[in-house]
């Protein structure tokens, strides 16, 4: 297979350049050279922003790929000129999506057929996430058809290379130790898929030829907000001590759900449903795995240890975190 990333430098990209490069795939990455990509592929310069952005790719009009896959998530435009240029140049398009193209509120179990956000358009410039997110589904479509579009449709992805800061933020908490701040309730159900799954599923779908949406997540329950922060306990080898917090005391602290705890939601609440509720029945169908989250965590921590503890962070979204002061209030009744 020859496939074209369109990205492929930081973290989705970059583990689906890395699962293809160790099927003996032949890869060319289109990126703007601010991160260098793994050893073994074709780099071509290009930043999709600019005019002449994609004259890297226009240079060669010879070139042809088995697959595209593409991980956009700013202005829908971007996708758009991309897909036309690589229409007849490529199989399939594969669309690196997210969860978020559904209209709020989605009811706990939504599927691929619930309502998608109102508002997105293929030629739009950026506008919200979500909407950026739908229109360069439609740009994807638009520009390969429905049946050679993959809209691979992401919820929470956490492992190795997270320019995110999520879980590089629980590990490194815990690894400093003493009490923490656990929210509760223990058994909270989560959604989440290893960045590895998500490519290794991707590279199997365009293999195969599917096309369309798919939710491509874990199943909900696949483990636990103490499952996963056990896991960061154990991977780390720290002292610390887990202080199971009811979600009415993490609330009435003023502290923000997902971005000052991440990955955790209150229970009952629009926010779990759509964050960790999806249906994935159609990708787990089309051969979904999903590896245990002891190992997704221990793999980040191995990561994290090797770059010095200190995950990169994409310019584009917020730190997450929880500051020491209002963790220790918290902890002390306060």
């Amino acid at each position: 297979m020859r496939l074209l990333v369109l990205g492929g430098t930081e973290f989705v990209g970059r583990a689906v350049v890395e699962a293809a490069l160790g099927r003996g795939w032949d890869v060319t990455v289109f990126h703007r050279g601010r991160h260098e990509p793994p050893a073994g592929v074709r780099s071509l310069h290009g930043d999709r922003t600019a005019p002449d952005g994609l004259a890297a790719l226009e240079a060669a009009p010879e070139d042809s790929w088995d697959a595209v896959v593409d991980t956009w998530s700013a202005a829908p435009r971007a996708v758009r000129d991309a897909a036309r240029l690589l229409r007849g140049r490529a199989a399939r398009y594969a669309y690196v999506s997210s969860c978020s193209v559904y209209a709020w509120a989605p009811p706990a179990g939504y599927t691929e057929d619930a309502p998608l956000v109102a508002g997105a358009e293929a030629d739009a410039g950026q506008t919200d996430y979500a909407r950026d997110k739908r229109g360069g589904e439609l740009a994807a479509v638009a520009g390969f058809g429905a049946a050679d579009a993959l809209l691979v449709r992401c919820g929470l992805i956490l492992g190795p290379y997270e320019n995110i800061g999520r879980l590089p933020w629980w590990l490194n908490r815990i690894a400093r130790g003493g009490p923490v701040l656990a929210p509760g309730p223990r058994e909270l159900p989560l959604q989440l898929i290893d960045v590895r799954d998500l490519a290794a599923w991707t590279l199997d779908a365009v293999e195969r030829g599917l096309g369309g949406p798919y939710n491509l997540i874990s199943p909900s329950g696949h483990t636990t907000m103490g499952g996963l922060l056990d896991a960061c306990v154990a991977a780390t080898g720290s002292t610390a001590e887990l202080r199971w917090t009811d979600p009415e005391t993490v609330l009435g602290a003023g502290i923000e759900p997902w971005s000052q705890l991440p990955v955790w939601v209150p229970p009952g609440t629009d926010l779990h449903d759509f964050l960790h509720g999806a249906d994935v029945s159609h990708a787990l169908d089309a051969g979904l795995h999903c590896r245990p989250v002891a190992e997704t965590v221990a793999d980040t921590w191995t990561w994290l240890r090797s770059i010095g503890g200190t995950a990169p962070q994409r310019p584009d979204r917020p730190p997450v975190g929880l500051d020491p002061e209002t963790e220790a209030k918290v902890l002390a009744g306060g």
